[in-house]
């Protein structure tokens, strides 16, 4: 029973789509078989699209609610499948793997035996997935950079969606949990270069889930502006949906274990695949080839040009202002970038843009 309900697993996760979809290999079943008991995995692939009662899955499996809504509870308290509380009646809805359950497993940021397994696991079935994949291969960005909207010169067109303060102020509640990225990679015990941790945040429903299950911190909106300054000065990216509207988390991202940033990294073209919208500009009379923008740069795009002014390579920049943040000389300012399409409004219309580049 246990190696047939995990191979319907492997169906259903591939059905789900997202990053990580399932994939056929040692990796992947020794992976789920430590997140899912058989119980739970059955349960997981009866469930339908969208919020459901615990009662209506219950009537559809024809099993008895008390005993489906204990499985769905520990699968909820566990992060294998998301529970919301809408006007007082429990919920629960399916997770993919990415975004989802594979970053619900570190958003608490416990450090107990089974964490440290299941980050090796997580690591094991990504390098594995990686390895059988064309990383190399471009279709439209299911995620954007979100620059740092101070930076941005005097001037030139600043969208609602390219600022975070947007965000902050439609969103309720908001929640800031442990960087998944940065929290599995301490435990696999590799360095986190001294990034802060717990600047990751959520909004709406899903900041709801990460605070009534995965430890998730609560944040008033001030508190939430405060997060984005720690990340912007310790040099992390903002990055979120590729979407002007309804984004459902801000994530702060290193270049060394964001998955986000390392995918992008991988491509011919970074800056195709990963961007804001903006370029840095220079001010050769401010700048004092310090180097630190150099330094600071998370795709290292910048090089010191032949007049001790940086230059940037517009292939490998994200739009990020991580540079721009840290000059001391405030020699850096953000400018438009020419013919960059803003993006899609929504998650059916980012459906739609991604079909149609495979198309």
């Amino acid at each position: 029973m246990s190696q047939e309900v995990y191979s319907q697993l492997l169906e259903v996760m591939k059905k789900r789509g997202g990053g990580y979809p399932g994939m056929d290999i040692p990796e992947f079943y020794e992976l789920v078989e430590e997140l899912f008991t058989p119980e739970e995995a059955e349960v997981n692939n009866a469930m339908p699209r969208g919020p459901f009662a615990a009662k209506d899955m219950a009537n559809q499996m024809g099993r008895n609610e008390a005993e489906i809504e204990e499985i769905l509870e520990a699968m909820a308290n566990k992060g294998v499948c998301m529970a919301v509380n809408m006007d007082g009646a429990q919920f629960y809805q399916s997770a993919r793997f990415m975004p989802g359950i594979l970053e619900f497993q570190f958003m608490p940021g416990k450090t107990t035996d089974r964490d440290k397994k299941i980050a090796r696991l997580i690591h094991a079935y990504e390098k594995a997935f990686d390895e059988k994949t064309d990383l190399k291969a471009t279709t439209f960005p299911t995620t954007r950079v979100i620059t740092v909207d101070s930076t941005v010169e005097s001037g030139n067109q600043v969208h609602t969606y390219d600022q975070v303060q947007t965000f902050i102020d439609k969103s309720d509640p908001i929640a800031v949990t442990a960087c998944f990225c940065r929290h599995a990679a301490a435990l696999r015990d590799e360095d986190t270069h001294g990034m802060p941790n717990d600047v990751c945040m959520q909004f709406g429903m899903g900041a709801q889930f990460a605070i009534e299950r995965l430890e998730g911190r609560k944040l008033t909106k001030k508190e939430a502006m405060e997060v984005l300054d720690r990340a912007e000065e310790a040099g992390l990216i903002h990055m979120s949906q590729n979407m002007s509207e309804n984004i459902g988390f801000i994530c702060n991202c290193d270049r060394w274990h964001c998955v986000a940033v390392n995918n992008a990294l991988a491509k011919p073209q970074p800056a195709l695949f990963f961007n804001s919208g903006f370029e840095p500009r220079f001010d050769s009379e401010l700048c004092v080839a310090c180097e630190t923008c150099i330094e600071r740069c998370p795709p290292e795009a910048l090089t010191l040009g032949e007049n001790d002014v940086p230059e940037v390579d517009l292939d490998r920049c994200f739009g990020c202002a991580v540079c721009a943040t840290g000059c001391p000389e405030e020699a850096i300012v953000m400018v438009n970038k020419p013919g960059f399409l803003e993006p899609p409004k929504d998650g059916k219309a980012l459906v739609e843009a991604i079909r149609a580049s495979r198309a």
